[in-house]
């Protein structure tokens, strides 16, 4: 139980000598005393209980003796007491603080950016002021003192951190503390409304080769359905209609009707890939040294090194493949869709361009390895729903030859099927990875093995 508890009451009132009791109780244990505020909470440091103490014993000599100088002391004990209290008080009424964050969505690998801007109003100069920051970014330092802010001075500063992990992460709040020259008394006021939400991404690997999708492959059949994306089967030609992209004009037949006239385009042969991930919560291995690796402050290896380094977990280098994937197929000009099994379904349709890429990566920063299906269920309850000739990357690290019997039940209807197997046992798990593999490649289907240290563009693009 904190100390500002020990002082609340159920009734609105509090008798001097009930208080005075508890504060010599805080008193004997060393520890300061808080009294909540409309605009904050004081602090009472021990300093001033010695001090009072003090001024105790000058007022008991003084009626004694009836001298003069003990009166004086008296006095001026009480005169710092009153101007420490007025000093503390103005500070902190005082003090502004703006805060902008300036980059609302990161990736991991990326910085977040925000600035401060501190603005002292009153006629005193603050002594210190200490700005806290309670943030959930891991190794956000936004926190600082402030020193000798002299009167109607602004000071501002920037914040500037690596990302190192995926999620949605609150910024603030903030509470601001600040004293007298003494040490006698110190203010807190908590600001809850400067607050904001940033997003980090996943973070992404440029591949520059990989297993090629069926739309790829000789004998696709098309789709022959618009589309307004650019791709290279052109459907026809229209007049032009505001919003249309200049690089879809057809310059010879706009110069023959003497009016813009635009290219209209349909989709490749079936050309959707589909990548299922496995969120199974029992199947993840890495999870008993990761949170170790979080505590270490990286910050120099991720400015000093070219390689991405990914925490030790099987989930966040599923994430990472899985994100790498949609940005290789995406920029291909393929239609990407997503199915996960984590706290809930979570499934996004196959579609194209830099809009779909964010959609995906905005569904991969918050998903969690929550899952309690099997990725072999998975893959029989969302497979059945694919057609002909799509492409299907599964993504897992479980090594059961369930799942591989169920992707070779869907590669003999037609589908392409790419594999992708996390090897727990180099994240400390234990499993069969390899006989998985094997049965994979016998299968026909192209199989890759990613283990934990592994550059991803150099392992995936063989």
């Amino acid at each position: 139980m904190s100390p500002a508890t020990n002082l609340r009451s159920d009734n609105p009132m509090v008798s001097a000598e009930n208080l005075l009791h508890r504060a010599r109780r805080i008193l004997r244990r060393d520890q300061p005393l808080w009294i909540p505020l409309r605009s904050g909470a004081l602090r009472v440091t021990t300093r001033h209980w010695v001090l009072l103490f003090a001024w105790g014993i000058v007022a008991a000599l003084a009626y004694q003796t009836g001298r003069d100088i003990f009166f004086r002391v008296a006095y001026l004990i009480l005169a710092v007491e009153c101007f420490s209290l007025f000093w503390a008080a103005y500070s902190i009424a005082t003090f502004r603080l703006e805060r902008k964050t300036i980059t609302p969505r990161s990736q991991v690998g990326r910085f977040v950016e925000e600035q401060f801007l501190s603005h002292n109003t009153g006629r005193l100069t603050k002594i210190w002021i200490e700005i806290r920051d309670e943030s959930d970014l891991p190794m956000h330092r936004a926190s600082r003192v402030l020193n000798a802010l002299g009167a109607r001075v602004r000071w501002g500063w920037t914040v500037r951190t690596v990302c190192r992990r995926r999620g949605r992460f609150r910024m603030g709040p903030i509470t601001l503390a600040t004293g007298d020259p003494f040490g006698l008394f110190i203010f807190h006021r908590r600001l809850r409304d400067m607050t904001s939400a940033i997003t980090v991404y996943p973070a992404t690997i440029d591949l520059l080769t990989f297993a090629p999708a069926q739309g790829q492959l000789p004998g696709g059949e098309a789709l022959q359905r618009r589309t307004h994306h650019i791709t290279t089967n052109v459907a026809g030609t229209r007049e032009y209609a505001p919003g249309d992209s200049f690089n879809r004009i057809h310059w010879r037949s706009t110069a023959r009707m003497e009016r813009l006239i635009v290219k209209e385009f349909e989709l490749d042969p079936s050309a959707d890939v589909w990548i299922y991930l496995d969120m199974e919560r029992e199947i993840q291995a890495g999870l008993w040294h990761e949170d170790v690796w979080n505590e270490h402050d990286q910050s120099p290896l991720w400015l000093t090194s070219q390689q991405l380094r990914l925490p030790p977990s099987t989930e966040e280098y599923g994430v990472t493949i899985a994100a790498s994937l949609a940005k290789y197929f995406l920029r291909h000009q393929r239609a990407v869709g997503f199915v996960a099994y984590g706290h809930e379904r979570e499934i996004v349709q196959p579609d194209r361009g830099e809009r779909q890429l964010q959609r995906l990566l905005q569904v991969l920063a918050v998903l969690r390895a929550e899952g309690r299906i099997r990725f072999a269920d998975v893959l029989a309850l969302e497979g059945a729903r694919l057609g002909r000739n799509n492409t299907l990357v599964a993504i897992t690290a479980s090594a059961e030859l369930e799942h591989v019997r169920v992707l070779r039940e869907i590669k003999r209807r037609g589908l392409r099927i790419v594999a992708v197997l996390a090897d727990v046992n180099t994240f400390g798990g234990h499993a069969d990875t390899e006989h998985a593999a094997v049965e994979l490649i016998a299968s026909g289907v192209p199989t890759y093995v990613v283990k934990e240290g592994d550059e991803l563009q150099v392992v995936l693009g063989k």
